[in-house]
């Protein structure tokens, strides 16, 4: 799949492990804030085409996760996960066709962390209930 910051500065293609399926938020302090929707590549699943060098980097707590950003835009395009380093997560809406607004999303318990606790948790499920528009 071929993706993008906001101002198109940053561009990519990403080879995602399971398509949307992976789709998920994080209730962390960070993500809670940052509020994207992330799917799953493997670490070497993301290739730059452009713009790789407008990115800059973001860790905080224990250091391990590397949270990237557009420095022109400020769009978060991707991290490297804490949970398992093997793997990136990116940000859904930066990906082309895609939306963030989807009907069920798995929000992960990121305030009592895998990598702290020895296993996975969900914190709860959000949920997107589009409106009718009118003409």
């Amino acid at each position: 799949m071929k993706g993008s910051c906001h101002c198109g500065a940053v561009q990519f293609t990403v080879r995602l492990s399971d398509g949307i399926n992976t789709a998920s938020r994080c209730d962390c302090s960070f993500c809670a804030k940052r509020g994207a929707v992330a799917v799953t590549a493997p670490k070497d699943g993301i290739t730059y085409t452009a713009g790789q060098e407008h990115l800059t980097l973001y860790q905080f707590n224990t250091g391990v996760a590397k949270h990237y950003f557009c420095k022109i835009c400020g769009i978060y395009t991707h991290h490297n996960r804490r949970s398992n380093p093997d793997e990136i997560g990116v940000n859904l809406a930066c990906l082309e066709g895609q939306t963030p607004y989807l009907p069920e999303i798995p929000v992960h318990d990121g305030q009592n962390h895998p990598s702290d606790v020895g296993e996975e948790q969900l914190a709860g499920t959000l949920r997107f209930a589009a409106q009718e528009r009118s003409s």
